[in-house]
């Protein structure tokens, strides 16, 4: 391999594979399976039915290694970005038992739900992200091209009239974004990138990941989302019979939040040393409620804590469903309020000293 193949095969290693592609993939290779195609003659057919050229390539990387003898969960551990530790886990289990057709329509079915929830999540943020976008653009229109020219009319009275505060700061405001405006806008996208770059490093996720937890409307819906993503993944791992600490470990890395993470790695070390399922949950209670602990220790005790798992899931996002239908009609009085305080604020920094210029004229 030449250092030119070593770049493109580091580049496409690196390269996410969008999860509807994956479903395609996993659903299509499930249905080939079942009809008696041996693996290399499946994985060809996907790399032919593939549109993207990136994932063309991942497909053939793995088929040349299942025709070199490799096993599938090998070929895809290699592209870990595409396919992450739950999924190369579960068809490994698969190849093992002999059950890989059934592993396959397991991973589409998790998949699917997680698209469907996602997409959900999406769709209800997009709405008020483009509200604020908006707010945010008009605005910057008002402090930049409207409000100078409404603004100089009381410039040349300040010194005879004392202006309101109000007046004073947006004045201010508005002078600052005229002379300063190419250091205003660096400011803000170097702020941004710090922001964005703290969010990546250890104590920036705890601060991010502890506000979404806690803040009014987005705190129930991240528990919400976590949760359902929690047991959904626990219950398929459970159902291909891999280990219980080993399905912990792997469900830790596919939660969202940190806090989610630890909890999950702690009970997985208590379950390790000995400890149920339901005892190494309890000790999180801000993170694991009740329900879930409780549904948790009826399924250990007759068996079946697979089949509650995936019940716990279905309630969540169901309930996750519920709260996004309504989201709109929530956001929508606080969109209210924030607009009618910020046209508020800006209309009586323009109007009130109106009054007092007309004061000061009349004596």
């Amino acid at each position: 391999m030449n250092v030119i193949d070593k770049i493109n095969f580091w580049l496409i290693r690196n390269t996410s594979v969008p999860l509807t592609q994956k479903v395609f993939f996993t659903e299509n290779m499930k249905v080939m399976i079942h009809a008696g195609l041996s693996m290399s003659e499946a994985l060809n057919t996907m790399a032919l039915q593939s549109e993207s050229k990136a994932f063309r390539r991942i497909i053939t990387e793995i088929k040349s290694d299942v025709e070199a003898g490799k096993s599938l969960s090998t070929g895809l551990a290699k592209f870990p970005k595409s396919f992450p530790d739950i999924y190369c886990s579960m068809v490994q289990v698969g190849e093992m038992s002999g059950t890989l057709e059934n592993v396959l329509n397991e991973l589409t079915q998790q998949m699917k739900k997680d698209y469907k929830l996602r997409s959900k999540v999406k769709g209800a943020m997009t709405y008020p992200i483009v509200i604020l976008v908006a707010m945010t653009g008009i605005t910057i229109g008002l402090l930049v091209f409207v409000l100078p020219k409404l603004l100089v009319i009381f410039k040349d009275f300040g010194e005879t009239v004392k202006l309101p505060l109000a007046t004073r700061i947006l004045m201010g405001v508005s002078d600052f974004v005229q002379s300063n405006g190419l250091l205003t806008a660096a400011g803000a996208v170097v702020l941004a990138i710090l922001i964005a770059v703290s969010a990546r490093t250890k104590r920036g996720q705890h601060v991010n990941h502890w506000l979404f937890l806690h803040l009014p409307i987005l705190g129930p819906i991240t528990r919400k989302v976590n949760l359902a993503r929690f047991s959904r993944t626990i219950s398929g791992l459970m159902r291909t019979d891999i280990p219980v600490v080993q399905a912990f470990e792997i469900t830790s890395k596919v939660v969202g939040n940190v806090f989610f993470r630890n909890a999950i790695l702690d009970a997985s070390e208590r379950v390790k040393k000995g400890a149920t399922i339901a005892e190494g949950l309890g000790l999180h209670p801000k993170v694991f409620p009740p329900l879930v602990v409780q549904m948790v220790m009826v399924g250990e005790r007759s068996g079946n804590v697979d089949d509650l798992l995936t019940d716990i899931a279905d309630f969540y996002e169901a309930q996750v469903d519920n709260v996004l239908d309504s989201l709109s009609s929530i956001i929508e009085p606080v969109l209210i309020l924030i607009l009618a305080f910020m046209v508020g604020g800006i209309a009586l920094a323009v109007i009130t000293p109106m009054y007092a210029l007309t004061e000061a004229m009349s004596e």
